[in-house]
């Protein structure tokens, strides 16, 4: 067998992954598993392994609702083939194997750093020096944005090629904030100290990296959730997913100079975020989600409070939605800008509302289902035209979701279980994987032990990490003063991705 086979939020023996030679390593990721359009790639990653590098390969199966795991181990000394050049899907994933362990590549077509990480391999390789690629030419220009922005935004360059006001290429350079939250979760043993770093990898998606945490820490421990934290976690996501949605309908409406539609969806936002705050004590929902227990159970007077809210909030996003979307202005705007095609999100492996918006149906709740996910038989929101209104209708069909399972979830409150079993110790020289679909899309956390049950190695993949490059192959051809709008209506995290 040349891979392991495992379901989400499986463990397995570290022993149980397949070690293969580097050239049956690459004929069986790119050639053979890569070969299935229903399969993609969902982390590849390498660690530090007897005085060399190991290599682990995860691709999902969203058919078979499975992962293939493979591995393999390869010397820092020499040169290897890359995935890429075969398919471009695995360009980052490689890009960060090279920065971070200095594993050459003969035939990568972009081996450029993608961080700029603290525990980088080549310090000499600095972001004042960045290779940008350009164009010598006397008709066009170059455009920089950033790294510093207006506001609070977190800091990124964007640096736009043009001719007059089309833009011919835009390449985005991160990696200028840095936490070193991967190697944070080896250094810190506590688990109350990892559960608080997982809320830290992206400020807007505490819910999504928490679960995704807390389901791959309660799978090493060997713990089975009950029906109640299921039930907090999904609630928190759905709840997450309505504001942040709601959130950047109005960006997108003030990218687009509609005052009303932005006042409104950002005073829509507030109540949900607030009742955060009203549940556990945080807008953001930081201390809400933990493994093994919930210090804030669900209850049925929160479940009234919810209800009336719900209410109100669905009213008032009728009226303007329905308004936004007849909008002759704004529906100008929106239509035919920032176009991603189906065989371009294929070819760079979006994720999550980026693959649905060009009809490739890619969503972690049906295809890898955690938590009360397949209870609500949830089903993906598929568009076909990969434009700005495309990703706003994703946003408006998704909220109306949200709110019916919302509604579906008021009704089902459980009772606090109050006999649930502490947390053993992980289990020693396992590998565990977890995926949750965050409102931005697919997340992936990792997990290596060694003999004691200590961690290792800890990988986490944000959706962006996959999406910046959708982002810039949109604006290609459009006029430069429709980059906001594009941007906006991504919404894709600088510090989810630079970690």
């Amino acid at each position: 067998m040349k891979y392991a086979v495992v379901k989400n939020n499986e463990v397995i023996p570290i022993s149980q992954i397949p070690e293969l030679e580097y050239k049956s390593f690459m004929e069986t990721n790119v050639f053979t598993l890569m070969s299935k359009k229903h399969n993609h790639c969902v982390s590849y990653f390498g660690f530090p392994y007897n005085g060399k590098i190991k290599l682990i390969c995860c691709i999902a199966d969203d058919e078979q609702h499975v992962i293939y795991v493979s591995s393999s181990v390869v010397n820092t000394q020499h040169t290897l083939a890359s995935f890429t050049a075969k398919n471009f899907v695995f360009e980052k994933f490689e890009r960060e194997i090279h920065e971070n362990f200095g594993i050459k590549y003969k035939d990568h077509p972009w081996l450029k750093p993608v961080r700029y990480s603290f525990n980088r391999a080549d310090k000499t390789q600095t972001i004042s020096n960045y290779p940008f690629f350009n164009i010598d030419s006397e008709e066009l220009h170059e455009v920089g944005v950033g790294p510093i922005h207006a506001g609070v935004i977190e800091p990124g360059h964007f640096r736009f090629i043009c001719n007059g006001e089309q833009i011919l290429h835009l390449e985005i350079q991160l990696g200028y904030q840095h936490r070193g939250i991967e190697h944070l979760f080896l250094e810190k043993k506590k688990l109350l100290q990892r559960t608080t770093l997982a809320e830290s990898i992206s400020g807007d998606c505490v819910c999504g990296h928490t679960t995704a945490f807390v389901n791959l820490w309660e799978s090493l421990c060997n713990y089975e959730a009950s029906h109640d934290l299921k039930y907090a976690r999904t609630l928190a996501l759905e709840l997450e997913r309505l504001a942040i949605h709601t959130g950047d309908l109005s960006a997108m409406c003030t990218d687009v100079g509609y005052q009303l539609g932005s006042s409104v969806f950002g005073r829509l936002r507030t109540p949900i975020i607030n009742f955060f705050q009203t549940w556990c004590g945080n807008r953001l929902a930081k201390g809400l989600i933990r493994a093994g227990k919930n210090n804030y159970p669900f209850t049925d007077q929160l479940a009234k409070q919810l209800t009336a809210l719900i209410d109100s909030y669905e009213k008032d996003f009728n009226i303007v939605v329905k308004k936004l979307f007849s909008l002759p202005t704004a529906l100008a705007r929106f239509e035919k800008t920032g176009v991603v095609t189906h065989e371009q999100a294929l070819m760079i492996g979006v994720v999550g509302m980026s693959a649905r918006m060009t009809g490739l149906n890619r969503d972690i709740r049906s295809s890898h289902s955690h938590d009360l996910y397949a209870e609500l038989n949830y089903e993906p929101i598929i568009k076909r035209h990969g434009d700005v209104y495309s990703r706003g209708q994703i946003r408006r069909e998704a909220i109306r979701q949200s709110i019916s399972f919302i509604r579906r979830l008021m009704e089902m409150v459980p009772t606090e279980n109050k006999g649930a079993d502490h947390l053993l110790a992980p289990a020693p020289d396992s590998f565990a994987i977890s995926l949750v679909e965050g409102w931005r899309g697919e997340i992936c956390h990792c997990a290596i032990t060694n003999e004691t049950g200590e961690l290792v190695h800890y990988k986490i993949k944000d959706p962006s990490f996959h999406n910046w490059l959708a982002l810039a192959l949109a604006v290609r051809n459009n006029e430069i003063s429709d980059f906001p709008i594009s941007n906006k209506s991504f919404d894709l995290s600088y510090c989810g991705h630079d970690l």
